[in-house]
């Protein structure tokens, strides 16, 4: 068994054992949730956490009728809430983690033993189950599992494996993963990346290879240590945490929370897909290729360096735009505009991380150092991340206000649409 799997099951004990953020059931299960996913790929984890919070939300909503629906599962009067939101999660991740399954029943017992016996708990129990079914199989034939393979360009300027381990191209089939909120993966395709003779790609050339470098003096230890969290922090697991800390300082309601973290996760899943699919549009290379070959990009500017290496392993795909800045600048911008731009304070943490906490009190603090690390560790010119940023943005901004709106009815009043 491997460490993360071993920290991930003493994680889901300590949820278990007691309420977290005041003992709401979306933002427990929610919690529960991260641990799960955890040993999963950043990519993976985006999916398995909009599955999970969506089927949360539908179970919610269908007793509360608070906002448009995203699937139109219905409710009997009285079934609770607060049941349905246990049953959904716990049904959605026990299908796609059986291996959980014995941790998953146990705190889905403690959970549920907080809610009194009656119709409206069973009923609450059934919807949920429906919910959680509905999401699964709408998802089944998503593309997800359908990995395809790669031929890389020898060009300068393209994509190559990179250093130590020339991993094949990795997820190329994500471009391809129907999203849960957009209309494709290219509906905001990034504009294309500098030429490599312009100024502002020796800039930006210059830039990562001076502070990039695993031997770099121009590194401050806040950079690295923002460089080494942001590489073993997905943005599902950072801005997961920010939205239910904010939630609990502001004491909003069972359905406001279900409602926020489901265009939260949507609004992520889609900046990592929309991300995928503009890399494998325009296979940009990745620093450390376009410094150890700078003699070779037709840009006179650009001083070569054929031992530059990295402060963090890059990953195994093209480089532009930034998957972590279209992620994060998608949530920031749903979390904008549900909490505003000061929200109380923020911690995050990562158990694999023991530790090492970053505290922020505002969110364009955290996608700040999200787009430094990236920079600092060596994996992304500081172009990515401001294509990233503008990519996200746009799919946070469409998410919001094209899903799960406030439903004009009898309960408008109860409803937060915060577009």
């Amino acid at each position: 068994m491997g460490g993360r799997t071993r920290t991930s099951i003493v994680v889901l004990a300590l949820l278990i054992a007691s309420p977290v953020f005041g003992g709401d059931h979306v933002s427990n299960w929610n919690s529960i949730m991260l641990s799960i996913v955890a040993g999963q790929n950043p990519f993976a984890q985006a999916r398995f956490a909009a599955i999970t919070q969506l089927a949360v939300f539908e179970a919610v909503n269908a007793t509360t009728r608070h906002h448009k629906p995203y699937l139109g599962i219905t409710a009997p009067t009285g079934a609770s809430a607060e049941a349905a939101a246990v049953a959904a999660a716990h049904t959605v991740l026990k299908n796609y983690f059986p291996g959980s399954g014995s941790s998953l029943d146990a705190a889905r017992v403690t959970s549920l033993a907080t809610i009194p016996d009656g119709t409206g708990k069973t009923a609450g129990i059934a919807v949920g189950e429906a919910a959680a079914a509905a999401m699964i199989a709408l998802r089944a034939n998503d593309g997800s599992a359908a990995p395809l393979p790669y031929t890389p360009f020898t060009d300068p300027g393209f994509w190559q494996p990179t250093p130590p381990a020339f991993a094949p191209a990795a997820l190329l089939h994500w471009a391809k993963v129907t999203p849960f909120g957009l209309a494709s993966g290219s509906q905001f395709r990034s504009d294309p990346p500098p030429a490599l003779n312009s100024g502002r790609y020796r800039r930006d050339y210059d830039e990562v290879k001076e502070v990039g470098d695993v031997n770099s003096t121009k590194r401050p230890q806040d950079r690295a240590d923002v460089a080494r969290y942001f590489a073993a922090t997905s943005a599902m697991h950072a801005w997961n945490q920010a939205a239910t800390q904010a939630s609990a300082a502001q004491g909003t309601s069972l359905s406001h929370n279900a409602r926020t973290l489901a265009v939260l996760n949507m609004a992520i899943n889609d900046g990592l897909i929309a991300s995928i699919e503009t890399k494998y549009f325009y296979h940009f290379w990745r620093p450390v290729t376009a410094i150890r070959a700078g003699d070779s990009d037709g840009n006179p500017q650009t001083d070569v360096d054929p031992a530059f290496t990295p402060f963090i392993t890059t990953p195994a795909f093209p480089s532009y735009p930034s998957a972590h800045a279209s992620a994060s600048y998608a949530a920031r911008e749903v979390l904008e505009r549900i909490y505003g731009r000061r929200p109380p304070s923020i911690t995050l943490s990562n158990p694999a991380l023991p530790g090492m906490t970053l505290n922020y009190s505002t969110f364009r603090q955290i996608t700040d150092d999200i787009d430094d690390a990236r920079v600092y560790g060596g994996i992304h010119f500081r172009f990515d991340q401001d294509a990233g940023a503008l990519q996200g943005q746009h799919i946070g901004r469409y998410v919001n206000k094209n899903h799960l709106g406030c439903a004009k009815g009898d309960n408008y009043e109860d409803c937060h649409n915060d577009e």
